[in-house]
């Protein structure tokens, strides 16, 4: 008598109200992390987000994985505002100042504090994400170029060093009170990088690749 093979059991998908925990959790870290820095209590990141304790380290096991998880979010955000950007027909220039200005508001620079020496860089969840955001800003600094709009001696790396130096101050910082200052002086760099150039730039155009190993 043969024995009747069992059903391959089914993946089960994780269900509607966990994942709207989970993207509570990542969206109030992310807030707590950019007013009060990286080492904020991770009860105080629950509290925010309505969850228990237990939740937050059901979906994130170490502080390390919660931290990498926000980073990625906000990427992910970046990455689809040059998606955005890039679907748009017309200005080339326009499309282009528009996701520098929206990436600003994901306040890129307060973030970018918090992948330390100690972060594991190399995960791939986080390779991956940078490595689609960064093809994303290049494709659309290239047809800025080949529209004749954006000056020719400028690289993704120039352009993501300026926005995060300039949108935000670092975490913890009093970010809330730097949002009045920082289109203005974001169109002040936008408008310079407009072709055709009025100067030769010192150095030469940074590329994502040389701004890591810097």
């Amino acid at each position: 008598m043969q024995t009747a093979t069992p059903a391959p059991r089914k993946a089960t998908r994780p269900r509607a109200d966990a994942l709207r925990n989970r993207e509570r959790i990542v969206t109030a870290a992310r807030e707590m992390f950019v007013e009060f820095g990286p080492d904020v209590p991770l009860d105080e990141i629950a509290r925010r987000a309505g969850v228990g304790n237990a939740t937050v380290y059901r979906n994130f096991p170490d502080r390390d994985a919660l931290v990498r998880e926000v980073v990625c979010s906000v990427m992910d955000r970046v990455s689809e505002a040059a998606e955005l950007a890039l679907a748009e027909t017309g200005d080339a220039f326009g499309a282009l100042e528009r996701f520098v200005h929206t990436s600003a508001d994901e306040r890129i620079s307060a973030l970018c504090p918090m992948v330390q020496s100690a972060f594991d860089q190399h995960h791939p969840d986080l390779e991956a994400a940078r490595e689609r955001c960064e093809q994303l800003v290049e494709q659309l600094m290239d047809r800025g170029k080949a529209a004749g709009q954006l000056r020719p001696d400028v690289s993704p790396g120039d352009l993501m060093v300026a926005v995060s130096q300039l949108s935000r101050p670092p975490a913890g910082t009093g970010c809330g009170t730097a949002d009045r200052f920082v289109h203005r002086t974001l169109q002040l760099f936008l408008d310079g990088l407009r072709a055709p150039a009025r100067s030769i730039l010192p150095g030469t155009a940074v590329t994502m690749e040389g701004l890591r190993q810097s």
